[in-house]
């Protein structure tokens, strides 16, 4: 039996531990990497060290960018009053690509979950709570998922925001059950944003 090397190998393992790559896959990338290593595989390294050294989190809404604050939150043509709440980055991503919402965001970093161990102080909730007591904040927009644990989040939330003075709506129309927003097309998260509905703590 012919092995890879030990390089080859190492590689493979980490690919594989990326999102929908399993062991295989990662083989197959490694080999299609290899074959182009002039073309893809070197700008590849360089775009890797690249965006390891100059993306950083933003401070203040958890989004990834080359600066702090973030090019949303210091973008003054954005509405500054109104905060939707995600669950990740890249449902912050997929709200940008629809262009349904002109506010600015809050990365929670998850959802709460008490079979993984994820409690309110794994999350971004008191940095949301305390963002949420400016004056010059007026809604706050629950964007979690409509998951089980997305829902759950959502409904702590709301009971944590009840004391900020703001307006808490939800995303309505447009999301299924079970639904994740980084999976949505753009014509369902802008009808969704349009349709949000107001919660009330209890």
């Amino acid at each position: 039996m012919v092995h890879a090397s030990p390089e080859i190998d190492r590689l493979a393992t980490l690919l594989a531990r990326l999102p929908g790559l399993g062991p295989r896959s990662a083989r197959r990338l490694v080999l299609h990497l290899l074959k182009h290593r002039e073309t893809v595989l070197a700008n590849l390294v360089q775009a890797l060290e690249r965006t390891a050294a100059t993306i950083t989190t933003c401070g203040r809404c958890g989004n990834l960018d080359t600066g702090d604050p973030c090019a949303i939150c210091s973008d003054d043509r954005r509405d500054s009053s109104i905060i939707c709440v995600v669950e990740n980055v890249d449902d912050l991503w997929a709200m940008e690509r629809s262009a349904a919402f002109a506010g600015h965001y809050h990365v929670l970093g998850g959802t709460l979950s008490a079979l993984d161990g994820v409690g309110p102080e794994d999350l971004r909730i008191a940095d949301l709570v305390t963002r949420s007591r400016s004056p010059d904040v007026r809604e706050v927009v629950l964007a979690t998922g409509a998951t089980v644990p997305g829902q759950t989040t959502a409904h702590y939330l709301v009971d944590m925001l009840a004391s900020c003075g703001v307006t808490v709506s939800r995303l309505s129309l447009g999301v299924p059950v079970g639904g994740e927003l980084n999976f949505l097309d753009d014509g369902t998260l802008g009808t969704a944003m349009q349709a949000r509905r107001t919660l009330e703590p209890g």
